[in-house]
């Protein structure tokens, strides 16, 4: 594994806790003038910046609907159109705070259980920049919110959230690191995909007051970077895989993909 997997996860900034926008405005968000619903069509190539990346290309392959369907979500059409109810989103990021702290004790557990040095640093690093610098980041938007960090903390995880971290957790605790690390990459991923779908469709959506920060944090270089770094934990780890372990793997990526979408649905019907 490159030594720049493990320095480049400590600089990542903004990373996954770049999931707020602005301050929530009395009369709502308003609309940007662009009703035309993103399409799912053929995606570019997630990382041009690796030569080759057969592992993810083919957990990105296995999982091509539920992704195709991100982009026609409710929740997601409304935030690429500003149209979203503020509440809606609200109960989003009090969900996605309380999801914080098990997302990051999947890496503990990876660091934990490795024994390869590298990937320690990896799962460590990563664990360090989301109870530092991205916890922070999401209080900050919060407070921006109107969301206090009182209220915050007495968050109850919604059934679809303790089911989706819960698998998690247990794949990092029962599994070894490559089946970890195909259960984070799910996550990691598909915001930037639908971000970046997004400014496509909707080239006016990061310029918008409510919402514009949570597109923008996702579709940026930095966040991109970061994402570099898990795919190439990722390949490094498949590297050994046999046939059978990497159809295992696809399994895993396939059942976080969905439960991605239970998370959007969670959001969108707030649920509990």
């Amino acid at each position: 594994m490159d030594t720049a997997l493990m320095s480049a996860a400590e600089n990542s900034g903004t990373g996954a806790g770049i999931r707020a926008g602005c301050a929530l405005s009395s009369s709502g968000p308003p609309c940007i003038e662009n009703t035309v619903p993103p399409c799912a069509g053929a995606a570019p190539d997630i990382a041009p910046e690796i030569a080759e990346h057969p592992m993810t290309d083919r957990l990105l392959a296995a999982s091509k609907e539920i992704w195709d369907d991100y982009h026609r979500h409710p929740f997601v059409l409304g935030i690429a159109d500003g149209s979203l109810d503020p509440r809606k989103f609200e109960y989003y990021m009090l969900q996605d705070y309380v999801y914080l702290f098990d997302y990051a004790r999947v890496f503990a557990i990876g660091a934990a259980k490795s024994k390869d040095p590298e990937v320690m640093g990896y799962n460590a690093a990563m664990l360090r920049q989301i109870m530092g610098s991205e916890m922070e980041i999401h209080r900050g938007y919060m407070k921006r919110l109107g969301i206090s960090e009182e209220a915050a903390a007495r968050t109850v995880p919604s059934l679809d959230n303790l089911s989706y971290t819960s698998y998690m957790i247990r794949v990092a605790y029962e599994e070894g690191p490559a089946e970890t690390a195909a259960a984070i990459l799910a996550c990691a991923l598909s915001y930037e995909v639908i971000a970046k779908k997004i400014l496509e469709t909707f080239p006016d959506a990061g310029r918008h007051p409510f919402y514009g920060e949570w597109v923008e944090g996702y579709a940026s270089p930095e966040y991109h970077a970061a994402n570099l770094d898990c795919i190439r934990l990722m390949e490094k780890l498949a590297e050994d895989c046999t046939e059978e372990q990497k159809r295992h793997l696809e399994e895993i990526f396939v059942l976080c993909a969905r439960y991605e979408t239970a998370f959007w649905d969670m959001a969108w019907e707030q649920r509990k």
